[in-house]
């Protein structure tokens, strides 16, 4: 079903983006503990219906994930415990808290977080800015640390201020020490990147 869903993505969440974070999320309940069950299914639903891509409706993603567990006969219990994850597991601005309730949901939030980041992220990234016609780089237009999810929501900026406004925030905001060490090696590929990248905007190498 989420293949069917989203196999055809070229915004960078793909099937393949829930496939990491499937493979991710797995990793670090290993490591960490909590309910594989819970973990495993939330990974696999946590994009069903992504606001970005349903007119800002932060609710889209947990309405379709509880009418889709509903369908296979999925035991209350566990239905509330992917829907809070799905509601509270988005980025929501670089000034905007965003604390998982259970253990599982802060495993979810590492694994989705790993796969905005490093070699992979910087990908998507890009992918992301070209499918909403955003510039690849301004230096007259400066990052915003966005204190509200609207006006994260309807930030057009170009691609590279997404590197300060969210990815290179992302390893100090991981909720496992699993996840911490994954994301370390992540972050310094994407520093080493924008090193290169203003490098050669500037024509220095």
């Amino acid at each position: 079903m989420i293949k069917d869903l989203l196999g055809n993505d070229s915004a960078g969440h793909d099937w393949w983006h829930i496939f990491r974070v499937v493979n991710s999320a797995n990793k670090i309940c290993s490591e960490e503990g909590g309910d594989p069950f819970i973990v495993e299914l939330a990974a696999w639903l946590h994009d069903i219906a992504d606001h970005k891509f349903h007119d800002g409706d932060d609710l889209a993603g947990p309405r379709e994930a509880r009418k889709w567990m509903e369908s296979k006969g999925i035991e209350e219990k566990i239905i509330k415990g992917v829907e809070i994850i799905i509601k509270e597991v988005s980025f929501k601005g670089a000034d905007v808290d965003t604390p998982m309730s259970t253990i599982e949901g802060k495993i979810v939030q590492d694994a989705d977080r790993l796969d905005a980041i490093g070699a992979v992220g910087i990908a998507r990234t890009f992918a992301y800015g070209g499918s909403r016609d955003r510039l690849m780089y301004d230096p007259e237009i400066h990052p915003e640390m966005h204190n509200d999810f609207e006006s994260y929501k309807k930030s057009t900026a170009p691609t590279i201020n997404h590197f300060y406004e969210k990815l290179l925030l992302l390893k100090d905001r991981m909720n496992t020490e699993t996840g911490k060490k994954m994301a370390l090696d992540r972050h310094q590929y994407m520093e080493g990147f924008l090193e290169q990248f203003y490098s050669e905007w500037e024509g220095e190498v």
